[in-house]
């Protein structure tokens, strides 16, 4: 095996293009099972945020020179909370001061409740050509458990307004594996989502996280833990009717019809390089991985007094107290490969022997014949001529398969 320590690290560069994210941390109200960098009843906050977030989008720009960019993400939080006004304002300013491909995939996420005709074809004149909408489930007992906003009718009702304005690109998200949710409840929502027509769903297995209400609920005894046999079997039966029903899953929690893939989130998996703005955002560049101070209210002093005094130089003249980024973690080789094994294996192609031995300059197998060994004689595990893949056992065991690649390097 060869001396990792020994390997040159030779990370992407920026100069071939980004995935830029923004975050926006409102919310009007927060769901019971969140434990994202979101905020509710701080409203009055707003206009100094998108002030503070324009002025982090041209500072990177002036960084890193005006990079291509091949996808933008506006996430959350609640990013279709914000007036129609401040999501042009945002897009605009990203338009004049990057390299925006034409073809660039443009994802907003979307409340239902927040969706009328004429904030959807606001944001379509903002350039918008992708939403996210979390719906999370058609059952209206389920919906209030979560502390979801809308009914799975204003759902339904959202969906066909988006697609009346013109959106083509529409990607549903649905949580499996809720307290009480039983069989028969997940077959319904997910029947209700093919039928709508959706172009790309998402399923994530509910996972209850310290600090959340529902995290309390679940430990006085108000909710069932979550059964994670039976959210096996909600998972394998989404596998099963979304296959029948003209989608392809191409990463463990994503399905897409044919073409309807998301690119941004692709970057991700693929460990290229994008750019995080925002409170909290978080970003890989250069070998670098950083992140921005998490309060909204730190974020926007940060950038109100010191944007200006950013030079282009290294991402370190970012960093607190002359701009928003919290912490900087340089990676090594050693690092940059497990990451990329463990995002790379979300993929249902996997990770590619070619894309992995043209980045590092060593093969795969090479790097990880131990734990390869143990994960194929487990049956977690593929190997193929193309790639190294979970297998459908791997599927539903992927964090036990990726820690395998991040706990030795």
């Amino acid at each position: 095996m060869p001396n990792l320590a020994q390997i040159k690290h030779n990370p992407p560069s920026y100069e071939q293009g980004i995935g830029l994210y923004v975050h926006i941390p409102f919310c009007q109200t927060k769901c019971s099972y969140c434990d994202f960098n979101t905020y509710e009843r701080i409203e009055d906050q707003i206009p100094n945020y998108v002030s503070a977030l324009k002025n982090e989008i041209k500072a990177w720009s002036d960084l890193l020179s005006q990079p291509v960019v091949h996808t933008i993400f506006l996430g959350g939080g609640t990013p279709s909370y914000l007036p129609v006004d401040d999501i042009k304002h945002i897009l605009s300013t990203i338009h004049s001061n990057y390299k925006v491909q034409d073809s660039a995939e443009i994802t907003m996420e979307c409340n239902p409740g927040d969706i009328t005709l004429e904030q959807a074809s606001g944001w379509s004149d903002a350039k918008v050509n992708r939403v996210s909408m979390g719906v999370q489930s058609f059952n209206d007992g389920l919906l209030a458990l979560l502390g979801r906003r809308h009914t799975a009718n204003e759902a339904k009702q959202a969906f066909h307004t988006l697609r009346k304005v013109g959106f083509k690109n529409q990607s549903l998200d649905l949580i499996y594996g809720l307290p009480h949710q039983s069989a028969s409840q997940w077959s319904h929502t997910l029947d209700e989502a093919i039928e709508l027509g959706s172009d790309h769903i998402s399923l994530y297995s509910l996972q209850i996280e310290e600090g959340t209400p529902l995290a309390v609920d679940v430990k006085k005894g108000r909710y069932p833990i979550p059964d994670d046999d039976l959210a096996a079997e909600m998972y394998e039966e989404a596998q099963r009717k979304l296959t029948a029903n003209g989608f392809s899953q191409y990463e463990i929690s994503n399905w897409a019809k044919p073409g309807m893939e998301s690119q941004h989130n692709t970057i991700y998996w693929l460990n290229e390089p994008y750019l995080g703005v925002g409170a909290g955002a978080h970003s890989w560049l250069e070998g670098q991985r950083f992140f921005n101070l998490k309060s909204p209210t730190r974020y926007v002093t940060a950038m109100d007094n010191n944007y200006k005094e950013i030079n282009q130089g290294s991402i370190a003249t970012m960093q607190e107290p002359f701009g928003p980024v919290a912490q900087i973690d340089v990676t090594t080789a050693a690092i940059d490969m497990g990451e990329t094994m463990m995002m790379g294996m979300r993929l249902n192609e996997g990770v590619s022997h070619k894309r992995f031995e043209k980045r590092f300059g060593t093969a795969l197998n090479k790097i990880f014949s131990k734990e390869l060994d143990r994960l194929v004689a487990l049956d977690l595990v593929e190997i193929t001529d193309k790639s190294v893949r979970l297998s459908d056992k791997g599927r539903l065991l992927g964090n036990e398969v990726f820690a395998e690649f991040i706990s030795e390097q």
